[in-house]
């Protein structure tokens, strides 16, 4: 089964996704677009409307689609109008992509859920659309952070974040 998601650079989703059980391969790419073929240049300069994001391959018996929902949710800020810290355009908007009607709806109600406990002090922006084309990023963005772990972005950003997720994963 396959789940798209956008939440920010995909650098930093890539890896958590790489350390949650059931999924089996995450791609990094670009979704939602308005040309053929992007280029990691085109969709930073914001000329193509495409999203960063992640799509997964998961196995269902292992990690349903709610989990790897409540992971996306609990790993980036779905509260921030194109932006993830100082990551700022729509390249970095937070977005599910859907596959089928039934994780159309699970997105949908999640976001519900989210927004009536108050989970977050400011409304929940992720928006919730339709899986398109997906461009696979290009193969220097592929496994990035354990490509590149002594990258300043990586050290300072990605490494505490993924600490972070995998304490609380793991418990």
């Amino acid at each position: 089964m396959k789940a798209t998601f956008g939440g920010g650079c995909f650098w930093c989703t890539e890896v958590i996704f790489q350390n949650t059980d059931g999924v089996n391969t995450v791609l990094p790419g670009y979704m939602g677009g308005k040309n053929d073929h992007p280029t990691y240049k085109e969709v930073c300069n914001g000329d193509t409307d495409h999203v960063e994001v992640v799509q997964l391959d998961f196995d269902e018996e292992k990690v349903s689609f709610e989990e790897l929902l409540k992971i996306f949710f609990k790993t980036h800020n779905p509260t921030t109008l194109n932006r993830q810290g100082n990551d700022v355009g729509t390249q970095y908007r937070s977005v599910v992509f859907y596959h089928d009607d039934a994780q159309k709806e699970a997105a949908v109600k999640f976001i519900q859920g989210l927004e009536e406990s108050g989970a977050f002090e400011d409304p929940v922006v992720t928006a919730v659309e339709p899986a398109v084309t997906f461009w696979e990023a290009e193969d220097y963005h592929h496994d990035y952070f354990n490509q590149n772990p002594g990258n300043p972005f990586c050290a300072a950003v990605i490494a505490p974040k993924l600490q972070k997720f995998l304490k609380e994963y793991k418990s």
